[in-house]
């Protein structure tokens, strides 16, 4: 079984197809492809696997690739760049389309290029993990990171369609998948209170990878996330409680450097201080914390932070995040599980005992 969503963005609208086995029909990439050319980009571990499905299913098309290596560490400039080499080598041109194959990272990384050659031209996101099958493939965010902070470079460049084969997870090591949990914990906790209830009483199935249920959390995400970005594509407002728990998951990943920590693992921990927090400024009870911390430790995830990172690391590295407005940190925390708010009137010592108590 398959289904099919939309991005309802107008003019640039775009499908998200979710199914087992979509990853070689040719019938979902043709009416996004624009010219001749096409430059799969990828990486060492995803390449084996399904670089030969993507090839078949564009048989006709001039296909090139470009095979990055894996891992967060690797979502650099200088790796970024050869994507541009390869472009420019091989001379494609404005009507060319790139498609990213591969996780979060390569997802990342082919769209911020893809907006950035020849001042911008078409992608399409095939993702092959469940982080960025639920969350990063979808919504036009792209970019790469600085040591100062993750993803501070990038452009809003919306793909031309989504190809979520769920197949491809039967190869996603346990912990890759635990990661990608972290974000489907997230549209419950922030838009769907019933969508909770449900990865509440299910989550061994999940962690088994039981096809129909994954199918359903993968599908139920994509329609959460088309709705928000449908309503704020750019961010001005209601898609930043897309960020519950990341800008203290960013801050971890910063610490530790890139690819220590898996981004979905550091998200989970700053949902639980998110969690924490909320409850310091009188929102969620301690029944509720302790709920959301059980929550995340079932998906297989942690629960604290590293134990060197102190409060003031943690706010220095938490200045350097998208959503501080006139030097003014914004958070997104939850005023019931189900209804998340994104504010920036937190007090500042309630926010340090948070982080003071983020390691324990």
């Amino acid at each position: 079984m398959s289904w099919s969503l939309t991005v309802a963005l107008g003019a640039r609208a775009y499908p998200i197809h979710i199914g087992s086995g979509l990853i070689s029909d040719p019938d979902l990439y043709r009416p996004h492809l624009l010219g001749s050319q096409v430059m799969i980009v990828t990486n060492e571990t995803v390449a084996p696997l399904y670089l030969e499905s993507v090839r078949s299913a564009l048989e006709g098309y001039r296909i090139d690739e470009v095979v990055l290596p894996d891992g967060e560490q690797y979502k650099t400039l200088e790796v970024w760049n050869r994507i541009f080499d390869a472009l420019l080598q091989a001379r494609f041109g404005r009507d060319c389309t790139l498609v990213a194959l591969g996780g979060g990272v390569v997802g990342d990384m082919t769209g911020f290029a893809a907006a950035c050659y020849q001042r911008g031209v078409g992608f399409i996101q095939v993702p092959t993990t469940l982080l960025a099958q639920v969350d990063s493939s979808v919504g036009g965010k792209t970019g790469i990171n600085h040591p100062a902070g993750k993803n501070m470079i990038g452009a809003f460049h919306q793909p031309r369609a989504v190809i979520a084969d769920t197949s491809t997870l039967a190869t996603l090591p346990q912990r890759e998948l635990s990661a990608g949990l972290a974000e489907v914990l997230k549209y419950g906790l922030i838009r769907d209170a019933t969508f909770l209830a449900w990865l509440e009483t299910h989550m061994a199935e999940l962690l088994a990878r039981d096809a129909d249920a994954l199918a359903y959390i993968i599908r139920r995400s994509c329609e959460i996330k088309a709705e928000i970005v449908a309503e704020d594509e750019l961010e001005a407002g209601q898609r930043a409680l897309l960020n519950l728990g990341h800008t203290f998951g960013h801050a971890i990943e910063t610490a530790t450097g890139y690819g220590t920590w898996l981004h979905g693992e550091a998200v989970g921990v700053g949902i639980c201080m998110a969690a924490d927090l909320s409850a310091r400024m009188g929102w969620l009870s301690e029944g509720d914390v302790e709920r959301v911390r059980r929550l995340v430790a079932s998906a297989g995830l942690p629960v604290a932070a590293p134990n060197d990172l102190c409060a003031d690391r943690f706010l220095e590295l938490m200045a350097v995040d998208k959503k501080v407005q006139d030097g003014q940190l914004r958070l997104v925390l939850l005023q019931q599980p189900g209804d998340a708010v994104v504010t920036g009137d937190v007090d500042p010592n309630l926010l340090r005992e948070t982080l003071d108590s983020a390691a324990c």
